[in-house]
This record gives structure tokens, sequence and C-alpha cells, in this order.
């Protein structure tokens, strides 16, 4: 709740500031009500600590947060109608002079500051009142005395730019040797037979997920099976959901090598089921389905085992008889460890909290009492034991944390898409000046991760987290906590109650249109819509709040979808900072999405065909802009001449994300004067038009995708002069040409190169002192080259290659060309 106060602080300095001519006489109110959450704030960041949930200071604390929430509530409405007036004004007054315009919205916004002055001063006697109330119920006394139970201070949690030992995985499988080479045997020769089933089942947090993972990636086991698919099943699921879930990118690639051109997402049940049936057929795979769900508890050396390389990690696939736990913490270690009665998951979140604590008995030993505690509050070891992790948190990570609570079981989270929407949600702050909130937010992630409150699925090229996912009984945890606290309410069939969440989840839910209209409160809204509502958006439009819109609708499979035109309402909604849509196999916009103005996450990158007015332009706020496969801008001729020199891509600085589907409107011009622009994405869907002017990209540029491009020149030429490039990927056809160089000198940073599916090529070449830094190559479906070997051995600074699917004379000489420097190659290179 901390955190909730601190930003609504940070957002009441901010509108001091930038609009102190928008409250007029408001100043004072807002000014005393700024005063008083800030020594509320601090309380607050002192009380999460705390070990008791006594009933009186969690009152007084709900009362705290509501009265701020009703303050927040109260100064957006009022900016909200503010901005309405504005508009109505610039419609009826739009062929006069600017002056005359704004002094009639100055008239009319009078009567709004009298009632903005009003009700601002009955919230501040509303919290006079709470905080009086502190003392007369001695809430100070439901707190624990001072030392008793610390949590994390902020200063713990380790940025990225510190470069923590990363922590491998594998290294905390302990105790399942016996198992995993049962189950990868029974495997191998069911596989050698005919179709077969291996089952693992157990308890949750036992160590079923990591036992099947373990096994899925052995190296045997990749080399036996032609196709290998991993797929997550949540309790509510549909037979298409899972064949999209096997139906993985390799074989979505392989569908195109075949002739099959249509995605997969855009496939009915049956058609899709058909071409997974005619993909297999013939081959031998391996399907791993995860949570369908006996294993056994591990026994208490191997508890002891799993317990220190996650306490004393290493950073390394170090054996046990490196990691020692000092002698006077042993004994308090394995009472610790006994609390946990042999399950993994209470194991690493135990052995997660402690390596953030000081070594030392006393410290242990608090530790060893809380969790006497928890566990004496109901016979479930292992959800105790969460809970006790969860209160441990810093205050700033625990809204993070359960936060993650809002996706569906089992969901493999994007990184990138839950970092964007905790900077919408305000949970995270920036470190600094020269820092921006996403970097802070990959810190708070690194810390869940390393608290083994999250788990990691796949890692970036710069070993950055890509995706995660959430442990059923952490994310039962977190939506239990979060209703506690009235953070967020999930709902998966909304039935008549009276109810005005702030944030509200539901997925795959039918019936939530009619409830929408009385959420006045509404914050955030994660929706998946089984039937189209045709009144969804008209109750929608009580929600002018909303920060946070990701709006998925499901009804049938995307190839038949109708058109959809979204109303121009959209444009309401000036405070939504975070929105992401998925719609109809064509998707049309209003002009009126141009009004939000606050926007920083436009995710449409899932659609099929995109209709999007210029007007896009004018949202100079944007940091991430994903568009989907293909886009067209779409600009009134009668306004072409007037406003075509004033919006462009240029205008948009903020953006350090752009995925453009089509590259010809994002090309031609602006692009060099994006100055935050990290990661770019450029893809043509339809593999028809070609690059024939120059590339120019802003030099601060670190990631770049070319896809479907058919570019005729080799790119590198250009690319190579890019001074900050540090990961280049070459996929499906970006390049038509048989030769790729890399010249002398270039690339000077690029760490990570990867070409994939480029028909044509037949060698690349590393000219002499190029390509100093790259540290992996990856090198998929490239059937024409016939070479590679003695190129590779110009890159000094190589740690990996990976080769799959390539003509069987560049295998040979990997394989069969002698000599140490050839040797060396070999030990850094995989091969499928």
């Amino acid at each position: 709740m901390a955190e909730t106060i601190t930003f609504f602080v940070d957002k009441l300095s901010n509108l001091a500031v930038q609009e102190a001519s928008l409250f007029g006489g408001v100043e004072g109110q807002i000014s005393l009500l700024r005063n008083e959450l800030e020594w509320i704030s601090l309380f607050l960041e002192e009380a999460s600590a705390t070990s008791n949930d006594g009933r009186r200071l969690n009152l007084w604390m709900n009362q705290i947060r509501d009265a701020a929430y009703d303050a927040e509530d109260v100064i957006d409405e009022f900016i909200v109608r503010l901005e309405h007036q504005r508009q109505r004004r610039l419609q009826n007054l739009k062929f006069l002079t600017v002056v005359l315009p704004t002094c009639v919205i100055l008239a009319d916004k009078l009567p709004l500051v009298h009632e903005l002055d009003g009700r601002m001063k009955e919230i501040n006697v509303k919290i006079e009142k709470i905080l009086a109330n502190k003392s007369r119920y001695c809430v100070e006394n439901a707190m624990m005395p001072s030392g008793a139970w610390s949590s994390s201070s902020p200063n713990e949690v380790v940025t990225w730019g510190e470069k923590r030992l990363p922590i491998v995985e594998e290294a905390y499988v302990v105790g399942m040797k016996d198992e995993a080479e049962a189950v990868k045997q029974m495997l191998l020769i069911n596989g050698e037979l005919e179709r077969g089933v291996v089952a693992i089942v157990g308890m949750g947090g036992l160590g079923k997920t990591t036992l099947a993972k373990k096994v899925y990636n052995d190296p045997d086991v990749n080399r036996h099976f032609q196709c290998r698919a991993l797929v997550y099943v949540s309790q509510v699921y549909t037979i298409r959901e899972l064949l999209i879930g096997i139906a993985n990118k390799d074989f979505m690639t392989a569908l195109k090598q075949e002739g099959e051109t249509e995605d997969i997402r855009n496939m009915g049940e049956n058609q899709l089921g058909n071409e997974v049936r005619k993909y297999l057929d013939e081959k031998r795979y391996l399907i791993v389905l995860d949570d369908l769900y006996r294993l056994r508890p591990l026994g208490e050396k191997e508890s002891w085992e799993l317990f220190l390389k996650k306490t004393f990690p290493t950073g390394s696939r170090s054996t046990i008889s490196q990691v020692v736990c000092p002698a006077e913490l042993e004994d308090v270690g394995k009472k610790i460890t006994g609390k946990c009665k042999g399950l993994p998951l209470a194991i690493v979140v135990s052995g997660g909290l402690l390596s953030r604590k000081e070594k030392t008995p006393s410290s242990w030993e608090k530790i060893l009492r809380s969790m006497e505690w928890h566990l004496s509050q109901g016979p479930e070891s292992c959800l105790g034991i969460l809970a006790l992790s969860y209160r441990d948190l810093p205050y700033f990570l625990k809204s993070c944390f359960l936060y993650c609570g809002v996706f569906p079981e089992d969901c493999e989270i994007k990184a990138s898409k839950l970092i964007q929407m905790w900077v919408a949600e305000g949970l995270v702050q920036a470190r600094g000046e020269e820092t921006v909130e996403e970097d802070g937010g990959e810190d708070y992630l690194e810390e869940l991760i390393h608290r083994s409150m999250i788990q990691v699925v796949k890692r970036k090229w710069d070993g950055r987290v890509k995706s995660c996912r959430m442990h059923d009984l952490l994310r039962d945890l977190a939506i239990s906590k979060a209703k506690d606290s009235k953070f967020f309410e999930v709902r998966v069939n909304i039935f008549a109650y009276p109810f005005n969440p702030r944030r509200l989840i539901a997925h795959d839910s039918q019936n939530i249109s009619q409830h929408l209209s009385n959420c006045h409160r509404l914050r955030s809204l994660i929706y998946s819509i089984y039937i189209p509502q045709v009144n969804f958006w008209s109750c929608l439009r009580s929600a002018k709040l909303l920060t946070v819109l990701d709006l998925t609708l499901t009804a049938y499979p995307a190839h038949e979808r109708p058109e959809k035109k979204l109303p121009k309402e959209i444009g309401e909604f000036i405070h939504l900072k975070y929105f992401r849509f998925l719609g109809p196999r064509k998707t049309r916009f209003p002009w009126s999405i141009g009004r939000l103005i606050n926007l920083e996450t436009l995710d449409l990158r899932d659609n099929f065909y995109l209709d999007i007015p210029f007007s896009i332009w004018k949202l100079h706020q944007l940091r991430h802009l994903y568009l989907g496969g293909y886009t067209i801008l779409r600009m009134p001729k009668r306004y072409q001449r007037c406003f075509s020199s004033h919006l462009g891509i240029d205008k948009m600085t903020n953006l350090q994300t752009l995925y453009a589907g089509q590259h010809g409107w994002v090309m031609r011009r602006g692009l060099p004067k994006l100055t935050q622009l990290r990661k770019l994405y450029i893809g043509e869907p339809n593999m028809s038009s070609n690059i024939s002017y120059e590339l120019i990209f802003p030099s601060n540029l670190v990631e770049l995708i070319l896809d479907c491009c058919r570019l005729k020149q080799d790119p590198m030429l250009t690319l190579g002069k890019l001074p900050n490039l540090r990961a280049l990927k070459l996929i499906h056809n970006a390049y038509i040409g048989r030769k790729i160089t890399c010249s002398s000198g270039a690339f000077s940073r690029l760490e990570f190169l990867r070409l994939k599916d480029l028909a044509c090529l037949e060698e690349l070449i590393v000219e002499e002192s190029a390509l100093p830094s790259l540290k992996t190559l990856q090198i998929y479906l490239c059937y024409q080259m016939g070479k590679l070997l003695h190129q590779l051995q110009k890159l000094k600074s190589l740690q990996q290659v990976k080769l799959g699917t390539m003509n069987h004379r560049l295998i040979e000489e990997i394989k069969n060309t002698k000599g140490e420097e050839f040797d060396k190659i070999r030990l850094i290179t995989s091969i499928t």
C-alpha cells in the first residue's frame, strides 16, 4: 500500500509543477494533502514490515488507502471533465481565433474548480480524522516492536548494472537424478516402438515441472526426437489453445517451408488439428503437457543440498561440496529446512528469502520464529512459508508481486509486457535522471526471481528475462492477498452483485458488460471476451479513469472474425497509459485515438490487419509501439496538405520500442530523430516489397530485427556502422542475396547475430577485426550455405554457435576438419 501512496504523492507534486494554472485556487488544498500523504507513506513503509495482521492496523491502513484513492479519483475526474469541455469548445469555435476559445474555457472552468476545492476539503478533513484515530485507538501498538521483524529495504534490490551473479536454474535440480533418468529411459525406449504416455504426478510444490523440464532439455532426448513441444495447460483450456501450444515456432517455420503461408493463429480448430497431425505424421516427437496433474518429497539430505544452493548462490554449476554453510548457521538452517517438509518450492522460496538476509544466527532465528508463527495458523506448511516470503518483500515489490496474479494460470508472461504494465500503474520509479522506469522494472523482476517468487521461462541474448511464470500456489497467494487489500478483483463469471473494483481481471468472461456501467473507479481492465457484446463500449464509458486496458476478442478464429470499427469514444480515456487490443481480422481505429495523450504503450502486434489514422502521431508520450502484420495509415485527402508535415514518427521522440509490420511508412523519414529508440522490428508479412533506398537508423539502436524485407543489397555495410548495436536478427528472407560481408572494423559492439531462413544465402564473410565483440552466432534454415568454419576462426570473442537444419556439407565441415583451432570451435557449437 505504501507504494500506492508514494505514487500518488509524486503525481500530486508533478501536477502542482506542470499544471499550476489548471487547478486555480485549489493549490492550497492539494499541497496540504500532499504533505499529509508524505508522512503517511513513511509510516506505511514501516507498517508493511510488521508480521502482525492486527485488525486495528489493517482497518486504519485500508481507510487511508481509500481516502487516497478518493483524492486521486477526484483530481483525475476534474481533468477529464475539463478536457471534455475543451474538446466541445474547439468543435464549436474551431473557425475562430485561438484567444476566444481560451477565454470561454476559463469561464467554464470556474465552476469545476469550485467543486474540486469543496471535494478536496472534504477529503482533507476525512484524512485528519483517520490520522486522529491512529493515536486514539493505539494503532501503533498493533505493530511489532522495532527490530522484531525487518523487511528488505529498497537498497537491497540489486540493480542490473551491478551484474549480480547469474542464477543457473539447472543448479537447483536436486534429488531428482534417479527420477530424471527413469523418465528419460521410458521416453527413449517407448520412442523407438510406438506412441506412449509417461505421467509425472504429485502434490503442488513437489517439483513436477522442474523434473519435466530437466528431461525435456536433456541432450539425448533432444537428439532422439525430431520435434518437441512444451505446453503449459491451465485448469480452463480449449483444444485449440493446446494445438497452438504444440505448433511452436519451429513448426510454423516448417509449415512455411512446405508451402503453408497462413499463420496458425488464423486457423480454426479442425484445420489446425489436421495441420499438426499431418506435420507430425512419420516423425518421432515429444509433447510435454505440464500441469495436467506421484512424486516423492525430497529427503533430508536432498532438502539440505537444495537449500544451500539457493541460500548461497555461486552463479555457476558448482557441486554441493563447493557450497559451504557457516558452522554457526547449520543447526538453525536445518531447522528451517525441516519446516519445508521436503517440498522443493517451499525450500527454494525460503532459501531465496535467506539469501537476502544477514548471515548471522540472530537473523536466521528471527526467520525461523516467523515461520513457526505462520505455520501455526494452518496445516498447509507450504502456503505458510510462501506467505512469510511475501511479507518479507520490500514494500515497493509487494504490489509488483501481486500484479503478476492478473495473468491466467500457467501463463507464460512476457517480461516486457509485465514491466510496461507495472510502469503504467505507477508501481516502478526511475532510479535517476539518466534511467527510465523500465530499467527499474527489470531490477524489480530480477529481485522477485532471486527470491523464487517468480520463475524464469526464457532469457534474452543478453541474459535479461524474456518471459516468466508464476507457480500456481504463488498465484493463489497473490490473488488472495490482492483481494484482501482490494488491489484487484478476479472474476471468471460475474454474477449480479454490487461491486466497484479498482482493477478488474476477467479471463474468458461473457457477462461483464452490464457491471461495467457501475465501475466508476475502475483503473485497470484485463478482459477476454468470448462473445462480442454490442453494449460493451457504451458500458465502459463510465470508467473514464482507465489507466490500463488489455482487451482480447476470442469469439472465433481470427480468419472468421468480421471487420471491427472501434468507436470514437475510445478517445475519452485520456488517462490511459497502457492499451493492448486483439480484435477481428481487420480492425479500424477512429481518429480520436490521437486524444490519448498520456498513452505510453500501444500493443496491436497480434492483429492481422490494422487501419490506423495519422492522428496516432499525436501520441508524443508513447514509449512502446507495436503494430500488427499489415498496417495502413489513414489520412483524409482534405487534411493531407495541412497536417502531413506536422504528423510523423519523428515526433514520437520518447519511443524506446517500435514494431512495424509494414516498413515503408517507417523508413522513409524520421527514424534518426528517435534518440531514445532501443529496439526496432521491421517486417513485411506479404514478402512482396523491397527496400531500394538507403537504410537509415538511429545511432542509439541496441537491437534490430529485419523480417521478410527481401533486401537485394547486402545491409551489413550500413548496419555495421551503428555504434551501439548489440543484437541483430535477419530472418525469413530479410535478405535475398548470396553473400553477407562483415567488413573490417564493422559491428564494434555486436554480441548476438541470428541468420534464419535466408533461402539464397551461400556464404558469410568475416573480414579481419570485424565483429570483435560477438559472443553468440545462430544460423538456422540457411540451406544454401556450404562453408563457415574458417570464418568462425576470426571471431575471437565467440562463446556459442548454434546451427539448425543446415546444408549437410557445412555440417560435415564442422565435424570433420582437423586442427586444434577447429576443436575449440566444435566445443562451443551445437547442431540440431
